[in-house]
């Protein structure tokens, strides 16, 4: 269980609260107007921004002061974090290591990482070489090597088409089975959630609400959700 109790950050003009609790395995969408908290809120659970107030918590243990790299969380945002002077194969492997001394056994994790996600014999090219889509599933390899019970996607699929997002939407969903990681996502778009996420939080007027099902959420938006999708 994920728990974010009675956190609220002010950053200048800017506020915001949570209290909600994720049940391990769930895979929740936040949807709501730009500027309204979400990537935050992700920033927050990965321990990039401190809280004012309030506790993180994961299967009971306090994250609320732990370094990000200590936090059992991987994160994926929009521009890929691809380092272009590397190898695929060593963007990937910084997952396992910073300094990039892998062990013959982590290698093949990595070359296994790369078969998952379709990118197999791909791991001695530069970034710059792949296309969108391909940078994308390269990030996802990243994210599975990692092996972290909770993965954060900061709208990494933004800039892809229709068709490549809903692949690539697609592919973390079967990711997800197979590792059974809870997912946080942040979405503008209620097809996104609803091809891949259980639960949806609405984040607007500086809080963010509790996950309902969502369908559910839907199929009976709040006067936030609605004042946002305009109907």
């Amino acid at each position: 269980m994920l728990r974010l109790e009675n956190l609220s950050l002010t950053q200048g003009v800017f506020t915001m609260t949570a209290d909600m609790a994720l049940p391990a395995g769930a895979r929740l969408a936040l949807i709501g107007p730009s500027g309204a908290g979400k990537s935050t809120l992700l920033n927050l659970i990965a321990g990039f921004t401190p809280p004012d107030q309030g506790r993180i918590t994961w299967q009971g243990d306090d994250l609320t002061d732990a370094a990000p790299g200590a936090r059992p969380v991987s994160i994926l945002f929009q521009d890929n974090n691809h380092f272009p002077h590397l190898t695929v194969a060593q963007n990937v492997g910084l997952g396992l290591r910073p300094a990039l001394k892998l062990t013959a056994a982590e290698a093949a994790e990595v070359d296994r990482a790369l078969d998952q996600v379709g990118l197999a014999g791909m791991g001695t090219r530069k970034p710059g070489t792949l296309s969108g889509g391909q940078q994308s599933r390269a990030a996802l390899a990243r994210v599975l090597v990692q092996k972290k019970p909770i993965v954060l996607l900061d709208e990494p699929f933004a800039a892809l088409g229709p068709a490549l997002k809903g692949e690539m939407l697609d592919l973390v969903a079967e990711v997800l089975d197979q590792t059974g990681a809870t997912l946080i996502m942040v979405s503008h778009q209620p097809e996104d959630a609803r091809a891949i996420a259980s639960h949806v939080s609405v984040v607007a007027d500086r809080t963010i609400t509790p996950p309902q099902e969502t369908e559910a959420l839907f199929t009976n938006p709040p006067q936030a959700l609605r004042d946002y999708l305009g109907g």
